[in-house]
Parts: structure tokens; sequence; C-alpha cells
């Protein structure tokens, strides 16, 4: 928690200035027993009106003016939780963007989108919380301590006793309670996880009929959750009656060592309203006190999950370099790659080798699961070889900076993503400064202009999140559209046909023949990479053949089975 509370630097005023109004509406509440007292012993003890009138006038003044630094107070407080969220929001954020796909694999994305979201909420509530009530809850424990002995000290022994108890009270459950909130943001993530699977799938759950499997599912682990939560909430709420019942008890002797001093003649009766009054107060604040490091102790959970992705180094180990030899012979080397995910025994892909010279077509063949999608996102830099080397014009590829990677090459996954806007604000996601012909150019290259230019809206038709409220094919097109626009050196077609109909797709492969970049077309359809300079075909990750359409084959039993089962005539 201390870690994250260096994104309040930029709001120390703030910070500073409510918890010293929040002191200074204490002062006032501190002051109105006395005031009572005096009501008590010689106003109404003495039948004199006019004193009850003028301190009643007093009792007023001290509630406007104590109730206006209150709220000038929680305005610095709000306006400093306020910015400090922002702050975390931001760096959390650019912290994601900066790790390596491998750690965004590992911390999985349920988990980040709870710690961004649910528990920064829950941080940035509390540091409010915190600010307003960190300084004014001691100030009036110990103050009105310290008013009940001005008061009378043989009764304010009372309070030495009940406050030391209190403390124990509220900080063991708080040790307790810690750990059991730390459990339960753990099983958060878990219901977090299975909602956003049953929410992406739920077309896949429908059609197999698994709503009732997926609903029990999801009811286990629901249910884990509430009885955490239920455990976790027992031992907290324990501090409210435990608090009650050494106040009440604290109050009981007040009443009767007070009033054996009022008969005595050591007391007066005003003093020991004002006895009760500071020990009601205590009371208050410490409810108020209890409340909030419940919260905290949530919040600190909270914020020890924000601060493990925020201490995170990212494994990019990548140089700076802007700037790749385009008089290379080869645009793109491996030499005997070798990748397996999070370090698992099992490769994905081993001992691949190949050459690429620039302006090739190059084809990528492979059953699923045969490596084709991890050696793309190895080329693309997405993630770092654990075997062999990867060379861009000559270079190792680590040797390039991330922003270059990211212009060099230009891919289109298999899952097609738009994005929430108009056509055109997503076509300017490939180069935010390209012209309308250029748009159209990159639109009737990958075949969308058919069916942009029947809508009236055209280039300004929405977009809903995710590119919803267009088919598959058309997706596809798009996301193709907006990478033939970056007209990057190298363009990565990741199975992105394959929602194409045959003659659609025939007629894309011609007109993408019309760029002069590099191309690496991965597919399942040996239609799309007949005419491709060279075909490499993979096999549970291995290269098991490289060459053309007709060496292939000849020479390549897995190619020409994948070749004779699309075209058995």
């Amino acid at each position: 928690m201390l870690y994250l509370l260096r994104y309040l630097k930029n709001y120390k005023k703030e910070t500073v200035l409510a918890p010293l109004f929040k002191m200074m509406e204490a002062f006032f509440d501190l002051i109105v027993p006395l005031v009572v007292a005096k009501i008590i012993d010689d106003g109404i003890k003495k039948d004199n009106i006019d004193l009850v009138l003028k301190l009643g006038a007093v009792m007023i003044l001290l509630t406007i003016v104590g109730g206006t630094i209150a709220i000038t107070a929680n305005y610095f407080a709000a306006r400093a939780a306020a910015g400090f969220g922002y702050e975390l929001r931001l760096s959390l954020f650019k912290k994601i963007q900066s790790l390596s796909y491998s750690q965004l694999d590992e911390l999985g994305t349920s988990t980040l989108i709870t710690r961004i979201t649910t528990d920064l909420n829950q941080v940035q509530a509390q540091v409010n919380m915190f600010i307003r009530l960190i300084m004014r809850s001691p100030f009036i424990i110990f103050g009105a301590m310290i008013m009940a002995f001005l008061v009378d000290s043989k009764t304010a022994v009372i309070f030495v006793v009940a406050i030391p108890l209190l403390a124990i009270i509220v900080f063991g459950i708080m040790l307790i309670s810690i750990p059991l909130y730390v459990k339960v943001q753990e099983k958060l993530d878990r219901v977090t996880n299975s909602t956003r699977e049953n929410v992406n799938g739920v077309r896949v759950i429908r059609a197999f009929n698994r709503q009732d499997s997926e609903a029990k599912n999801f009811d286990e682990e629901n249910i884990v959750l509430q009885k955490i939560q239920i455990l976790a909430g027992r031992v907290s709420q324990i501090i409210n009656p435990a608090t009650f019942i050494v106040v009440n008890v604290a109050i009981l002797a007040i009443l009767l060592v007070g009033g054996d001093r009022v008969n005595l003649g050591y007391m007066s009766q005003g003093k020991i309203v004002a006895m009760v009054n500071y020990m009601s107060q205590i009371l208050i604040e410490l409810i108020k006190l209890a409340t909030l490091i419940i919260n905290v102790t949530k919040a600190v959970a909270c914020a020890k999950r924000i601060e493990e992705v925020l201490v995170t180094k990212s494994d990019d180990n990548h140089g700076d370099l802007e700037v790749a030899d385009k008089n290379s012979e080869y645009i793109l080397e491996l030499d005997k790659v070798g990748f397996s995910y999070n370090n698992f025994k099992e490769k994905a892909i081993s001992d691949v080798s190949i050459k690429i010279k620039p302006g090739e077509t190059i084809g990528i063949i492979g059953g699923t699961g045969s490596g084709k999608s991890t050696l793309i996102n190895l080329i693309a830099g997405f993630y770092d070889a654990t075997e062999g080397e990867i060379k861009v014009c000559g270079k190792d590829i680590k040797e390039y900076s991330k922003k270059f990677l990211a212009e060099f090459s230009a891919l289109v996954p298999q899952k097609n993503i738009l994005f929430k806007g108009t056509i055109r604000e997503n076509m300017l996601w490939g180069r935010a400064d390209a012209t309308k012909e250029e748009i159209d150019k990159a639109i009737e290259i990958s075949q969308s202009k058919e069916f942009i230019e029947k809508d009236k809206d055209g280039l300004e038709r929405y977009v809903a999140p995710m590119g919803t409220n267009f088919s598959g094919g058309q997706r596809q097109r798009l996301t193709i559209a907006r990478a033939l626009l970056k007209k990057s050196e190298i363009i990565i077609l990741d199975d992105s046909t394959s929602a194409l109909d045959f003659a659609t797709e025939s007629k894309f492969r011609k007109a993408i023949k019309e760029i002069e970049s590099t191309k690496i077309i991965i597919s399942q359809r040996t239609s799309s990479i007949l005419d491709a300079d060279q075909i490499i075909v993979l096999d549970d990750g291995a290269v098991v053949g490289i060459g053309n359409h007709d060496s292939l084959l000849n020479e390549c039993e897995i190619y020409r089975e994948i070749y004779e089962t699309q075209f058995s005539d």
C-alpha cells in the first residue's frame, strides 16, 4: 500500500489540507460537550434562560462552522483520491501495455481486468476515507480522553483502560482479516474468468446445449467465493459488537464512579453529561475507525495485487535500433529456432530454419496445432525464441525496437478484431495520415469495396465493438485492408481468408500480387498458397518440407496428403 502512495505526489496540497481541516472540525466537536455542561450547570440548574439561549446560539455557530470545515475537508480528500486513482490507473495500464506476451499469458486476462477495475476502485475509495479519518478519529479519541481529564481526572482513568482494550480488539481482528481478503480477491479472479469465458463463448455454449453444465460450474465457483466472503465478513464484523461492549461498559463505569463523586460534591451533573458525551464521541469515532480499518484491510489486499503488476519487470529485452538494411540479401532468417510457451517442457516449434528474400511470397501450411501461429508470433516479435536466432535484414531481431518491428510488419491475426467507431477510423489504425485514395486502394485489394459502397454511409458506417455488426468474411476483409494500409515491409496473413468463399479469395490472391511487400500467408487451404515462391510445411512444430507447390507434391508426403484431401477429384 505504501508503494502506491507515491501516486499522491501531485496532490500533496490536498492530501495535507484535508486532514488539517478534519482536525479543525474535530476541535469544534470537542468543545460542544463543555458547552453542554455549562448549559446544565450554569443555565438550567440556576434557571438562567438567557445563558441557555446564548450558549445554544454558540452551539449552533459551532455546528455551522464545523460543517463548513468538514465540507471543505471532504472536497480536498475527494480531489486527492480521484487524482490518485487517475495516476494509478494510467500507470497500471501503461505497465500492462509494456509486458511481453509471455507475461500477459502468465498473469491472465481476467486477473488483470479485476486489478485495474475492482481492485483499483477499492483502493481509491479507501484512500479518500483514509485521508478524511486518519487524523480526525485519533484526534477525537485522544482529544476526548484529554478533555475528560480536564473535566475530572479520577473519572477519566476509565478512558485510559478502555482505549487500549479497544485498540487491541481492532488491530487484532485486522491481522486476521487481511489474509482472508487476499483469498477473496483470488476467488473473485476465478469467478471473473469464468464469466468472461461464458460471455465470449456464449454461442458455442448454446450450440452444444451446455447452459446447465456451465451454470453448475459457475455456481460451484460462486459458492466458494461466497463462503470465503462470509468468513471474512464474520471476522470483520466482530469489531462493532466488541467495541460497543467495551464502550458501554465504560459508560456504565463513568455513571457509577461519576454518580458517587456528584453525591460527594466533587463533580457537577453537567460534567457527568460531558464525560458521557466524550465517551460517546470515542464510540462513534472508533466505529468509524473500525470501518476504516476493515475497508483498508480489503484495500491493502487489493493494493498488493496491483503492486504485483506494477513491480513486474518487463522481460522485453529488445534494443533501440530503428533502421534496417534494406540491401540485405534476406529480409528474414530463422536459424534452428525453437519455442515453448511459459517455459513449458513441450515445445510448440523446434529446430525451424527458414530464409526469406525481400518481395517473396511465402506460404505456411500444416495441420491444426502444427505451430503455424506460433511461428508467426515469433516472426512478428510478439514472443522471443527460446532457442536459435531470428534475423531481420541480417541483424538479430532483438536489436530492433518494438516500435520498429510493429511498423516493419503488418499482421492480420486469426481472430479478426474491429474497434468501436467507423470503418474509416478502423482503417486509420493502419496509418493515421493515410489519404482517402490510399484507403480506397487498400479496400479494393482486400475485396471490401463492394459491401462498403452498398451501404449509404460508406466509410462512415458504424462499427460495433469487436465488429459484431459485420459478418465473419467482412471482418476479415476489413482487417486485411487495415494491415495493407500500413505499407509495411512484411505482410503476414494468419489464416485470414478462411471465411471467404473461393471466388472472393481468388480475386484477393490476384489483387495482392500488386503489393511489393514480402508476403507470408498462413493457411489450411493449399489453394491460398499455390503460387507462393516458397511453401513451408509444418508438422508437430517442425519443418517437414520447404519448396514450391510442384516440388512438395513430389517430395513431401504431408503436403501431398493435404492437397489430395482438398482436391480429391
